[in-house]
């Protein structure tokens, strides 16, 4: 029977470890600290994120990385973009050489626009480099956690890991794909969040879904302009994790991102919502660190900057849309 570790007590992380512990699948959760793997394991449940959502009894959680992580087949990284490298350098040594290593987060480092495996490979020795994964699509985890069903897609240059991952995370419930397309599963990923945050600036004006049509289709045409000038397959972005994670993000109002746009559009500003909200609005991070690469490839984003613009250059919303619709007419 194979083990899966965890690093990570976000909502993401623990949808992942319970829908897999579900199965029988022996699961150990790292907690950062002694205090957050004693509430959890006491309360077996996790309260801040899911509460009423009962820890099976193969899922343990342990503040020791070694207890948690050592004799791991598979190890999940399901942290915030900002905090993965951190997280990465205080586990590294407790991880076995031979595990595959899935990053289950979807940004780009604000500070260096890597996407999360260009994180991972630039921590993790050279030997481990070969498991290195993305999990990604259009995975909603509050309707995840309820048994409701979903897809995602497993990334990996090398099939044999992306199928060991496969494997393991896979259900009648939570369907698993894999595809070797690791840099198109990672930006398509990472900019849909982007893309969301103007989709609920839309939703909270009123604009309707003409408008919100043409956010979503147009932000599909940045996504797939940046990712494809950085070596993805252009056809990864019509799949799972490309046009299904956007569509879901977009669309949902269980979505952060969209819900922190349509927030903007209300009257919020960035750093009152921010402040308000304890799960992290990934498109917010990930607007940085998506500008430094479109610039660095010479690709327009006229969504993303405006974004950009609002949320860290306190433009007024009413003055990005205006120059948005002012630009000059293009082909499709």
């Amino acid at each position: 029977m194979p083990k899966v570790g965890v690093v990570g007590t976000t909502s993401w992380g623990t949808t992942l470890g319970v829908i897999i512990a579900r199965r029988g699948v022996d699961v150990s959760v790292w907690a950062r600290t002694e205090n957050e793997a004693a509430i959890l394991e006491a309360e077996r449940e996790n309260r801040r994120f899911l509460p009423g959502v009962t820890f099976p009894d193969s899922l343990s959680v342990s503040a020791s990385a070694q207890d948690s992580l050592s004799d791991a087949d598979i190890v999940l990284l399901v942290v915030p973009s900002r905090t993965l490298r951190a997280n990465v350098r205080r586990v590294r040594d407790a991880l076995p050489s031979g595990a595959v290593v899935v990053s289950a987060t979807k940004g780009l480092e604000s500070d260096t626009g890597m996407r999360m495996s260009e994180v991972l490979a630039d921590e993790l020795p050279e030997s481990m480099h070969h498991g290195i994964c993305s999990l990604s699509g259009p995975n909603l985890s509050r309707e995840i956690i309820r048994g409701k069903p979903a897809s995602t897609v497993v990334a990996c240059a090398n099939p044999d890991a992306a199928e060991m991952a496969q494997h393991i995370i896979n259900s009648n419930l939570f369907r698993v794909y894999t595809n070797t397309d690791i840099v198109g599963v990672e930006f398509g990923g990472a900019l849909k969040n982007i893309i969301a945050l103007a989709a609920g600036v839309c939703d909270g004006l009123s604009y309707g879904d003409n408008a919100k049509a043409a956010i979503i289709t147009r932000g599909l045409a940045e996504i797939g302009r940046l990712a494809t000038a950085a070596g993805a397959n252009p056809l990864t972005l019509a799949g799972l994790a490309g046009m299904g994670d956007l569509i879901a993000t977009c669309s949902s109002t269980l979505s952060r991102n969209h819900t922190f746009g349509r927030r903007l559009a209300l009257g919020d500003s960035a750093q009152t919502i921010r402040a308000s909200t304890e799960n992290v609005a990934e498109g917010v991070d990930t607007l940085q660190g998506a500008i430094m690469v479109a610039r660095r490839f010479g690709v327009e984003m006229p969504i993303a900057e405006a974004m950009h613009s609002v949320i860290f250059q306190g433009v007024p919303l009413e003055q990005v849309i205006s120059e948005l619709l002012e630009r000059a007419p293009r082909p499709e």
